[in-house]
């Protein structure tokens, strides 16, 4: 299976998800987002064309080691170790990348440092949420610990928003039990694992609307402020 045929697949799986993220993610950028923007561990650069609107450039770094497709990268570099001068970038994105990061803080703090005085960044970060691209897969953050460390890099916090409660944490992890479980055989030939799939993900987005148990959330966004 082709890279794009993955993602494609992952995204009709993850939809519920895909879409509180994207939802959220896009109105922060709306408000914040301005001028150069680094992508930190862009890997395909998924966000580029949403984000146009909002920014003059879009800079994509990321790892010589990575799977995605490198054609992608702007450039080459470590969450630690980016290479840009520093206060050159009004806005930053990074998502999912900083439960992979054996030390977040430093990579808060190489943020902080190519970030322009008052430049916003926008990070997506899994609070409950299975192992994934193990074995570099080493955190899960509540929003104590969030904001305990956005300010200990020199960030001011504007907002750490959980993006469901407890049935879309739910619903995603129990899809992603069944697909190890029952697809395959008859039951994936005549597609009912693919309707049961499309039906959780409308309910899931459907009762989130209703659903405050926010402790439960499988992930927060975090929007803060480089104050030099």
């Amino acid at each position: 299976m082709n890279y794009k045929k993955k993602v494609d697949n992952e995204r009709k799986f993850n939809h519920m998800i895909f879409e509180l993220l994207e939802r959220h993610l896009f109105n922060q950028a709306n408000k914040y987002f301005k001028g150069r923007l680094i992508d930190i561990g862009c890997g395909n650069k998924p966000y580029f064309r949403p984000l146009q609107s909002f920014v003059d450039v879009h800079i994509g770094v990321d790892h010589e080691l990575s799977i995605h497709d490198k054609s992608k990268f702007d450039l080459v570099g470590t969450a630690y170790n980016i290479p840009s001068e520093n206060d050159y970038f009004d806005s930053a994105l990074c998502t999912a990348v900083l439960e992979h990061l054996e030390e977040p803080e430093l990579a808060l703090r190489e943020c902080y440092r190519i970030l322009k005085p008052g430049g916003v960044a926008i990070y997506s970060v899994p609070f409950i949420w299975h192992i994934h691209e193990e074995p570099r897969d080493f955190f899960r953050y509540t929003n104590y610990g969030l904001e305990y460390l956005f300010k200990k890099a020199g960030f001011e916090i504007i907002e750490i928003k959980p993006l469901s409660g407890f049935f879309v944490t739910f619903l995603q992890l129990h899809l992603y039990v069944l697909s190890g479980r029952i697809n395959r055989g008859l039951v994936k030939k005549i597609g009912l694992f693919d309707a049961y799939v499309y039906f959780v993900n409308r309910f899931g987005l459907w009762f989130n609307k209703f659903d405050k148990s926010f402790g439960w959330t499988w992930m927060y966004v975090v929007t803060a402020k480089a104050i030099k």
